[in-house]
C-alpha cells in the first residue's frame, strides 16, 4: 500500500449548502478512518485548508477516496505521493495482563 497527502482547499466563502454537509463529512471521515483508508484528518485553525493521510494501491484509488467525501464539489485538491510518514500514536496505549 501507498500514502497520499491529499492538501484541500476550502472555499473562502461558504455557503449554507456547504454548513449542512459537515455532519455527513464527519461521519464519512469517521467511517474511513475506522476502515483503515484514511490515517491523519486536519483541518487548519482559519478553516481554509485541510490535510488528508490516505492509504491507497494507487492515486487512481485515493482520488475515489477523496471524491466519496460529502463535501468534494466545495473542495479544491491537490494531492501527492509520500515516501514515509512518521507520526506519534495519539491513540491509548494497550493493556497488558499479566
Amino acid at each position: 500500500m501507498n500514502l497520499f497527502m491529499i492538501t484541500i482547499q476550502l472555499p473562502k466563502e461558504p455557503t449554507q449548502e456547504f454548513f449542512s454537509l459537515i455532519p455527513k463529512q464527519r461521519a464519512k471521515v469517521d467511517e474511513l478512518m475506522n476502515e483503515g483508508k484514511i490515517l491523519h484528518y486536519s483541518l487548519s485553525l482559519d478553516r481554509s485548508q485541510l490535510w488528508v493521510t490516505i492509504v491507497a494501491r494507487t492515486e487512481t484509488i485515493a482520488m475515489d477516496i477523496l471524491s466519496s467525501f460529502p463535501m468534494i464539489h466545495f473542495m479544491k485538491p491537490e494531492i501527492s505521493e509520500l515516501a514515509f510518514h512518521n507520526s506519534v500514536s495519539t491513540e491509548l496505549p494497550k493493556l497488558i495482563m499479566n
